[in-house]
């Protein structure tokens, strides 16, 4: 099982990124998919959720009505595309699916919000 994030980067307050998570080793489309992100010195936080056929999908409080997770199931691939971003969303986000009590996780791919 591998995941691999991209699109991380250094973005101005009020712009826009877009993560992508390419897994490989298993197929996604068994799967409800997860993006965390975590703080230095704090513990990881659930971003957003999204369900095996994408019907559902849940986002903490925080990124609501900004961000929007998505899968491509033909492309092994999750998304997640982030609006109107604030310094607070500064973190290293990460992939994550969980297969009965084991969690995987991607390496990570750091965002910054600064001007």
């Amino acid at each position: 099982v591998q995941l691999v994030e991209s699109g991380g980067g250094l973005v101005q307050p009020g712009g826009s990124l877009r993560l992508s998570c390419v897994a490989s080793g298993f197929t996604i489309s068994r799967y409800a998919m997860n993006w965390y992100r975590q703080v230095s010195g704090k513990e990881r936080e659930l971003v957003a959720r999204i369900s095996i056929t994408g019907s559902s999908t849940n986002y903490v409080d925080s990124v609501k009505g900004r961000f929007t997770i998505s899968r491509d199931n033909a492309r092994n691939t999750v998304y997640l595309q982030m609006n109107y971003l604030k310094p607070e969303d500064t973190a290293v986000y990460y992939c994550n699916v969980r297969m009965g009590e084991y969690d995987y996780w991607g390496q990570g791919t750091q965002v910054t919000v600064s001007s």
